[in-house]
């Protein structure tokens, strides 16, 4: 009897013993550990607080992100009558600055304000802070708030970076950027004044109010907290004289931006994809032979190309001609426009071109042409 007993415990010392072992190593481990935790409790405690950035850094955070908005609006000069019955209008190109506008994503595009935006012109240049200026579309827009979408077709943008208007107080430090009275991007410091309400606008919203000075250009610009972040696109003033009188108000970023997406969204699923081209002959075998040499090119003849345009972008030049659309071949022109009236801005799609010789493979991302679609 001794015996058994024996090798029984000899045949269930080790797996006791290993228990033993493992405990004892999972207890030395759960009490280093609470060890690190006191350590570094006690390292946050006396590590100093994170510094604030300063306002310089914070300002060129954001300015890149702001943009001066120019038009060439058409003023009538003359009326000329051409023959009986028929009359010329002659119209006066000018230049004229309207105000500021903010990159708000990578994609290109830039808020502003519907008021920058709502006069009769025939083309908008918008200018980036680095000099680079490009036409722009505008997208859409919502007159009830005052706020409107510019589109650009443009790389290495720096968009804005979003902040967060809910966690602003009254006196907080702002800042707000732009372009006023066309003397180049300025800047102008204030406070959060107060937290209007927007009821005429809109039920349920507000404007930031600021004494961060206002001025005729500085409208669809932004407004910044002491991080660099949007916190608002400025928009108006209260004057009686009609100068800035330390009264200026801002949509807030994430009324601006929400409004943003609805119409973005809607204008995508209205409008059909542009490539920004002029198309001329479609060629078949004899205008093959007589612009190439050979027979056998079949496409359409590129003529212009819009500056700024997604083909311009993708690297296709006037002189090309465009000979498939991803796997449709273009035989005419009814065929190019309906593959581009089947595709949405955004949509990245495969151009096949033959130049010199020789097919090229353009990876293109389709932009904006007309805006179509308007907010009631």
């Amino acid at each position: 009897m001794m015996e058994q007993l024996k090798r029984i415990l000899q045949f269930i010392s080790w797996p006791v013993l290993s228990g033993v072992m493992i405990a004892v190593l999972v207890m030395q481990y759960q009490q280093i550990q609470q060890i690190n935790e006191f350590r570094r409790i006690l390292e946050d405690r006396n590590s100093p607080p994170p510094q604030p950035i300063s306002f310089s850094e914070a300002i060129n955070r954001a300015a890149p992100a702001v943009v001066s908005i120019n038009a060439t609006p058409a003023e009538l000069e003359s009326i000329e009558q051409t023959s009986e019955g028929q009359v010329r209008l002659n119209f006066v190109e000018q230049d004229s600055s309207l105000g500021s506008g903010v990159i708000v994503n990578r994609e290109g595009f830039i808020l502003t304000n519907f008021h920058v935006v709502s006069q009769l012109m025939f083309e908008t240049v918008v200018t980036l802070s680095d000099g680079r200026s490009t036409p722009a579309t505008l997208v859409a827009f919502d007159e009830a708030n005052d706020l409107a979408i510019l589109h650009i077709n443009m790389d290495d943008l720096t968009p804005i970076i979003q902040g967060d208007d809910g966690n602003l107080d009254v006196g907080d430090v702002v800042f707000a950027i732009g372009y006023p009275r066309n003397i180049g991007q300025s800047v102008s410091q204030g406070i959060i004044s107060a937290k209007v309400d927007n009821r005429e606008r809109s039920e349920g919203t507000y404007l930031l109010q600021t004494d961060a000075a206002i001025n005729p250009g500085n409208s669809g610009g932004a407004l910044i907290d002491r991080d660099g972040n949007l916190i608002g696109i400025n928009s108006s003033i209260f004057s009686e004289s009609g100068r800035f009188e330390g009264i200026g108000f801002a949509t807030p970023v994430t009324t601006a931006l929400t409004i943003m997406q609805e119409l973005v969204a809607e204008a995508i699923a209205n409008n059909p994809g542009y490539l920004g081209v002029l198309t001329g002959e479609v060629l078949n075998e004899e205008t093959s032979r007589l612009f190439f040499g050979i027979p056998d090119i079949r496409g359409m003849l590129v003529e212009n190309v819009d500056e700024g345009g997604p083909a311009e972008r993708a690297g296709i030049l006037p002189g090309d001609v465009i000979t498939r659309v991803d796997r449709t071949p273009v035989i005419d022109e009814e065929t190019i426009i309906m593959e581009f009236q089947n595709k949405r801005p955004g949509d990245r799609v495969l151009v096949q071109v033959y130049r010199d010789g020789r097919y090229l493979d353009l990876p293109t991302v389709l932009g904006f042409g007309q805006a179509m679609v308007f907010a009631p």
